[in-house]
């Protein structure tokens, strides 16, 4: 982070998992009598595929934090210390590691299948939006100008998350906890984005403010008090309409879908696994449940391709 890059391209991230979420949590709702929340969603050609792409971006972004760019070939000091100018780029790599360490033990808690599976999942993703909660709130960037104001939303949505991910777990059939963590989610990619074009790139610096390089990066600074304030209402207004939009979106989103698979469900349109799938069944998760009798929260391999839309 700390750069156009650095946040666009971790947000653009949350982004489509968070979109991912959302579309699949949707599909389970109105095709399931019984809905019970998934915390991932694997598809029907290669199971692992969100789990391998959250390690894949994780691993890419410490990489890129701690060891490739300038001046980051080598993080430590000569006596084995953290200099001051590479104190954020370990606080934005912990955050890696952490979402790193929940995709990893996702992947073996659901390939043990313990009996606790579903809840020690929802677990770690909360230690993980718990973490990168801890991380923007003691941060050792900016607090005060216009960057810090950006952080304070963000850590509003990542609270969301954190809650939301929390209540999952005592409350695992609850369509509307899925539906906001989803979306909340989403919202951190769209605001990292926003984040990113609007703190580097000069054309979109409020009036009054500019970029000065300090520490070995640039940062938003205003020439008067009026101008900072200025600017920080300008980063709350665009926080109100983002979510405005969002939120539309998001409705618009599931009423499309809510209607388009109840309709199927309605005249029993849908192919043989679909009403299955509808009915509450798991064929695939039957054939295994002399090996995983614990595994409900998950639909098996080709059974339950989460964005199938076929008829």
């Amino acid at each position: 982070m700390g750069t156009l890059v650095g946040h666009v391209a971790p947000g653009f991230g949350f982004f489509v998992f968070g979109l991912w979420h959302l579309l699949n949590h949707i599909k389970l709702h109105a095709l399931n009598t019984n809905y019970k929340s998934m915390p991932w969603f694997p598809t029907s050609k290669l199971r692992y595929l969100e789990l391998s792409l959250i390690m894949a971006g994780c691993s890419i972004s410490i990489a890129m934090e701690l060891f490739i760019g300038p001046k980051r070939h080598q993080p430590f000091d000569p006596d084995g210390t953290i200099p001051s100018n590479h104190l954020h780029n370990f606080e934005h790599s912990s955050i890696s590691v952490t979402f790193f360490v929940y995709a990893a033990f996702a992947i073996i808690l659901d390939r043990t299948c313990p009996k606790a599976q579903y809840g020690l999942t929802q677990l770690l993703g909360a230690l993980a939006f718990g973490q990168q909660l801890l991380i923007f709130h003691l941060h050792s960037a900016d607090h005060t100008g216009v960057e810090g104001q950006y952080h304070l939303l963000l850590q509003i949505a990542i609270f969301v998350s954190l809650t939301t991910t929390l209540m999952g777990i005592g409350y695992p059939n609850s369509f509307l906890i899925s539906f906001v963590r989803s979306l909340s989610i989403l919202f951190q990619g769209i605001w990292l984005i926003v984040m990113g074009f609007m703190l580097w790139t000069p054309q979109f610096m409020p009036k009054g403010c500019f970029m000065n390089l300090e520490e070995g990066h640039k940062v938003v600074r205003c020439q008067s008090h009026e101008a900072l304030e200025r600017a920080k209402s300008l980063v709350n207004i665009q926080f109100s309409w983002y979510l405005i939009l969002v939120t539309i979106c998001a409705m618009c989103l599931y009423l499309f879908f809510i209607k388009i698979h109840g309709e199927k469900v309605k005249y029993h349109s849908l192919s043989k696994y679909e009403v299955q799938e509808a009915e509450g069944e798991d064929v695939e998760a039957q054939k295994k449940s002399k090996l995983c009798e614990s595994r409900s929260f998950v639909r098996m391999g080709k059974v339950f391709a989460p964005m199938d839309l076929e008829t």
